[in-house]
């Protein structure tokens, strides 16, 4: 693994120079922009009204320079790609499902289609873990998300007939909608802390640069859960610098405080959180979620080990779908929750192989964290534990196309091609 998150040699091709390393750093670059959901659904949206079927057909023609790009750059480095596979199986099976599932799947042609897509993602976050250092890759997400809040912000005030939503409800800046510019601000604080904690002087005024856009992105678009995130990975921040400081008996002793105190949490969420959003003049129901879930769960237990295949429950045609749809009165893009989605797509068997990987790169990224304290761990293990809360109540795992999921899944594969021999005693450096 000698040339993991190496910089590539420049070669001298007869009359031309190829300095590989500037190509990889340009085309993630864009590969990660051309997949943030900013500007094209927008602009699309803009010309026709609505994304239709033909405007995502238009959108999914997005993924090939992705795609091409991708698939020539790992061309060159199968080892590391292969190695990374290896030790993210659980994850290769479920991509596998997401194919076999097409044989069960109540809209096969869908479940192939965004099957197809859903690899395109995760081979560009193999490609992220296998060519950047965990610094390199906090620069740069930061670099895309601190542009697409930026470019929020400056529509804000040059065209805001576009930038805010057509309700008034809130900024939605140069996504679709609202909810989107609040989950890219939740990811663009996370990425700022990570930015300020690092050592650099450089990289410290970025991210205050970015906390700053990344707040005001916040607040401006009235995100719930953006905040809720925000605030989530403002507490893993401090609990995992804790984490880094303690040894032996004082980290565990930490670990288990923090179990303790989570558990305490959920528990007066259940009881507190209806009061609080009633107070706060938010909807009891979560905008309408917790009725979808609990129609949803039906559905889930009609089908509980196998699903419906991957992404198809939501198609327009699935009569169970359009129940929910009927008996809510709004149409749900999907449930509104992750979980509950990979068990719709996958059945109980999906989200095993779900929490199985996510259990193991939680395991990995904070023993690298704590043995590395240099190797700028920390601002992956909060991204893991915010997305986390993200799929409460919204949906990203296994998303094709999503941000968000390439990013934790880019945290999945890198910390088990650094961490992945943690086990057997080998240190990363040597593997």
């Amino acid at each position: 693994m000698s040339d993991i998150a190496h910089p590539s040699v420049s070669r001298h091709v007869p009359g031309l120079w190829v300095n590989w390393r500037t190509i990889e750093w340009v085309g993630a670059a864009g590969s990660i922009f051309l997949l943030s959901g900013a500007v094209f659904p927008l602009l699309l949206m803009s010309i026709s009204g609505t994304l239709g079927g033909g405007e995502r057909a238009l959108l999914r023609m997005l993924q090939v320079p992705v795609i091409l790009f991708t698939f020539g750059i790992l061309a060159r480095h199968p080892g590391p790609l292969l190695l990374a596979m290896r030790r993210t199986y659980p994850m290769v099976i479920l991509i596998m499902m997401a194919f076999a599932s097409v044989v069960w799947s109540i809209a096969p042609s869908i479940s192939m289609r965004r099957a197809v897509a859903l690899v395109a993602s995760i081979v560009l976050a193999y490609f992220l873990a296998v060519r950047f250092t965990p610094r390199q890759l906090l620069v740069l997400f930061a670099s895309v998300i601190g542009v697409c809040l930026g470019l929020s912000l400056v529509a804000a005030l040059l065209v805001p007939q576009f930038a805010l939503m057509p309700d008034g409800t809130g900024l939605r800046g140069v996504y679709s909608h609202k909810n989107v510019l609040g989950w890219a601000s939740s990811l663009g604080f996370i990425l700022s802390l990570g930015l300020i904690g690092d050592g650099a002087r450089n990289l410290r005024r970025a991210g205050i640069v970015l906390l700053g856009m990344s707040v005001v992105c916040l607040a401006l678009s009235t995100s719930s859960t953006g905040v809720f995130a925000s605030t989530v990975s403002l507490i893993l921040t401090g609990f995992y610098a804790l984490l880094r400081r303690a040894s032996g008996l004082r980290r565990a002793v930490l670990i288990l405080v923090a179990l303790q105190l989570a558990a305490v949490a959920l528990l007066l969420l259940g009881t507190v959180l209806v009061p609080l959003l009633e107070h706060m003049g938010k909807d009891a129901t979560l905008t309408g979620r917790v009725p979808l879930w609990e129609l949803v769960d039906v559905y889930i237990a009609e089908r509980f080990w196998t699903g419906y295949g991957y992404q198809a429950f939501w198609v327009p045609w699935n009569p169970d779908a359009q129940s929910i749809i009927q008996t809510l009165r709004w149409t749900p893009p999907h449930a509104h929750n992750g979980f509950r989605d990979v068990l719709l797509s996958f059945g109980a068997g999906g989200l095993f192989l779900l929490a199985w990987t996510i259990l193991t790169a939680v395991r990995r990224a904070a023993w690298l964290h704590c043995n590395q304290p240099d190797g700028g761990w920390g601002w992956m293990n909060v991204t893991i534990g915010a997305m986390l809360v993200l799929n409460l109540s919204e949906s990203s795992f296994l998303a094709q196309n999503d941000i968000q999921w390439l990013l934790m899944m880019t945290v999945i594969a890198s910390v088990a091609l650094y961490g992945g021999g943690i086990r057997r005693g080998v240190a990363p450096e040597t593997v």
